[in-house]
């Protein structure tokens, strides 16, 4: 069994800045890539940024603003989030391609999605 527990979300001003994290914790035999996710109020999830093996992939509304980050000895994901703005506003959610045990193959998982909330 593997969980994703995330955490920094809350309520900022239009220009200011947040840390989310997220940790994987279980059985976990290796992680192949660790990204962020959101859902805003009325509109359908849509991948924020990815990490595999080190190569970077953000959404273009975030580029050069948000950074992700990666730590796999602690099998976990961060993703830095600058000059933050009213549209940036929803639920973040962690996602994980995780193998759990050899001789399985990997397998998706989520979190439960922490709020952030952008306004002033």
């Amino acid at each position: 069994q593997v969980h994703l527990a995330e955490s920094g979300g809350g309520l900022v001003q239009p220009g200011e800045s947040l840390r989310l994290s997220c940790v994987a914790s279980g059985t976990i035999f290796g992680v192949n890539a660790m990204g962020w996710y959101r859902q805003a109020p009325g509109k359908q999830r849509e991948l924020v940024a990815n990490i595999f093996r080190g190569k970077t992939d953000y959404a273009d509304s975030v580029k050069g603003r948000f950074t992700i980050s990666m730590d796999d000895a602690k099998n976990s994901v961060y993703l830095q989030m600058n000059s933050l703005k009213s549209e940036d506003t929803g639920v973040y959610y962690c996602h994980a391609d995780i193998v759990p045990a050899i001789p399985y193959p990997p397998s998706e998982y989520w979190g439960q999605g922490t709020l952030v909330t952008v306004s002033e």
